[in-house]
């Protein structure tokens, strides 16, 4: 029996989603595809998984689109794609956001709990589109990522143009779309496109701890509500963010993690969270 190209365990609160062809530098497939959007719902139904860790095995985060899935796509030409044309399909795996955060690779917006891109290596292509779905992105000092597409005679997909300006502005989003060049780990930094950058060589132990932090130190109700809020006013005016904001205070002031934010603070102790 072969080896699940994509992998999932759960350690100390976080949901570890690995892709798992690590010979091909985990270039994406259709069952790649099927096995994560699997495991983002196994993940956002489980009360044990309050974080998901997003990363690849080996070398690579994702290299891009598998090469000979690439082949057949150019042996069958436009009028044999048509389906690459239409993305009429519903994966919000919450509803409580936009349609748009429903299509093919929009949906990680739609998880309830907030997603770790962890980019241990090489990422390009489709693998660059999911890296920037992800809420948060940390980095191998070894890794390095591109848009690739127009080096392969092809265009912004799956709306990476609308997430990377929104990222990092629209002038470094047409650089690195038009270049196609490489980005590293310290120029990611920067702009933006990584929160922390990691040592290769211990990058696996600290994007675990990273993750780890926020699931024993925060209220998972209180990220799963903020996760909301943030994607959710990416289409609000500031006036309907206020008032969501505003009626969600009210709201965590019922709840009993708020009541274990003050005690845990006041007894000087580490928080028990439980969501609620």
């Amino acid at each position: 029996m072969s080896e699940s190209p994509v992998n999932y365990r759960i350690e100390g609160g976080v949901g570890v989603i690995t892709l798992n062809r690590p010979d091909k530098l985990n270039a994406w497939t259709a069952d790649m595809d099927e096995l994560v959007y699997g495991f983002m719902r196994e993940a956002s139904a489980d009360d044990a998984v309050r974080v998901i860790l997003f990363t690849g095995a080996g070398r690579g985060f994702c290299a891009g689109a598998d090469m000979e899935n690439l082949k057949q796509i150019q042996s069958r030409g436009s009028q044999g794609n048509t389906g690459m044309r239409s993305e009429q399909v519903d994966r919000r795996i919450e509803a409580d956001v936009p349609a748009d955060f429903g299509l093919r690779y929009t949906y990680f917006p739609s998880v309830p709990k907030p997603i770790i891109g962890a980019i241990n290596g090489v990422t390009a292509g489709i693998g660059m589109v999911i890296a920037l779905y992800c809420d948060v992105r940390i980095w191998s000092d070894a890794a390095r990522m591109s848009t690739v597409f127009a080096k392969r005679g092809l265009i912004a997909e799956h709306g990476i143009a609308w997430m990377l300006q929104r990222l990092i502005g629209p002038s470094r989003a047409a650089e690195l779309l038009f270049s196609a060049r490489f980005l590293h780990a310290d120029e990611a930094l920067e702009m933006g496109l990584a929160n922390a950058v990691f040592p290769a060589e211990s990058f696996a132990q600290n994007a675990l701890s990273y993750a780890a932090d926020w699931a024993t130190t925060v209220s998972p109700r209180s990220l799963r509500v903020m996760k909301r809020q943030l994607w959710n006013d990416a289409f609000s005016t500031l006036t309907e963010a206020v008032e969501r904001g505003n009626s969600e205070m009210v709201s965590s002031f019922d709840t009993e993690d708020f009541k274990e934010g003050l005690a845990h603070f006041l007894e000087k102790r580490a928080p028990r969270f439980t969501g609620r």
